[in-house]
């Protein structure tokens, strides 16, 4: 087995952390070398590696759900609010003020050739990367500037599941929806729905 896999959802908070680390482990297993990777997270609650470098705790959780050593490669790109308008940028597990004085839009074209190195990296290190993407693929208005979702697929060719929370309802129209407003060349990615 090798390859990539991206767990997208229809929306935040669609279970794609949980999905991401079952899967990990489902293939630790099953003897699979294999490896987590969310290109950019939102999130304060950030753990430290052994290296002594900073990352997103999901990520953690899902590498040693791998049962491999939690690595910054695995979430280049950590966003922490810091207000309503404003996110200190961790790049590779280190603070970048440059960056974080930079608005979203502006930083995004400076932040994917780390996300993409640190991709591919992964990818010639271990058999499989389970991808976790961010929100939802289906935001039209972002597609320009993404550097989490169907970017991330459509670079290395990943398999996509999409995930939807039914306790929130309307999972079917979220899933449908998401389906119709992904590209053709997304929606080609496409192994199926949970």
């Amino acid at each position: 087995m090798s390859g990539a896999l991206l767990v997208a959802g229809t929306t935040s908070d669609a279970g794609k952390s949980v999905v991401t680390a079952g899967i990990c482990r489902w293939l630790a297993r099953e003897g699979v070398s294999v490896a987590p990777f969310k290109a950019q997270n939102m999130s304060n609650n950030a753990g430290v590696t052994p290296a002594g470098l900073e990352m997103g705790r999901a990520q953690i959780v899902q590498a040693r759900a791998a049962r491999v050593t939690p690595d910054v490669r695995m979430n280049p790109v950590l966003l922490k609010p810091e207000s309503d308008m404003r996110s200190q940028v961790v790049l590779l597990g280190r603070a970048e003020p440059e960056l974080t004085a930079l608005g979203w839009r502006e930083r995004k074209p400076a932040l994917w050739p780390h996300v993409r190195e640190a991709l591919h990296s992964l990818m010639e290190a271990y058999d499989v990367v389970v991808i976790e993407g961010a929100g939802s693929p289906a935001e039209v208005n972002l597609r320009e500037s993404d550097i989490v979702n169907m970017r991330v697929a459509r670079e290395v060719q990943a398999s996509v599941l999409l995930a939807a929370d039914i306790d929130r309802g309307g999972a079917f129209a979220h899933l449908l929806g998401t389906w119709h407003c992904l590209i053709p060349e997304e929606r080609a990615l496409l192994r199926g729905f949970i």
